[in-house]
């Protein structure tokens, strides 16, 4: 029988949820939130920036790499976009605590 974190990593998996570029969305999340730090934002501008730019990445990912060609559905694009948006952001909310 399969632990319980071990069935939501094999979901998240098979639903297209974590990739290899996770860990890219990740760190992508804490350099930027670091950067609007140094630039003296406060808390909240520093994870809406964050948020914000991963909005735009996800725009342009689409035009670039389109949703079902790469993703195979368009179900598993939905789960990895709102994947990578919840990563970065948890990130920089996660600095500024």
């Amino acid at each position: 029988m399969k632990n319980p974190l071990t069935k939501l990593v094999s979901w998240q998996l098979k639903t297209g949820q974590l990739d290899g570029w996770t860990a890219y969305h990740i760190g992508a999340g804490a350099f930027f939130c670091k950067i609007f730090q140094w630039m003296d934002w406060s808390a909240f501008w520093c994870v809406m920036g964050v948020f914000i730019i991963g909005v735009l990445w996800e725009i342009f990912e689409v035009y670039i790499e389109g949703t079902h060609e790469t993703y195979g559905t368009k179900k598993r694009w939905a789960y990895n976009t709102a994947s990578d948006l919840i990563v970065e952001t948890a990130m920089a909310l996660w600095m500024v605590i």
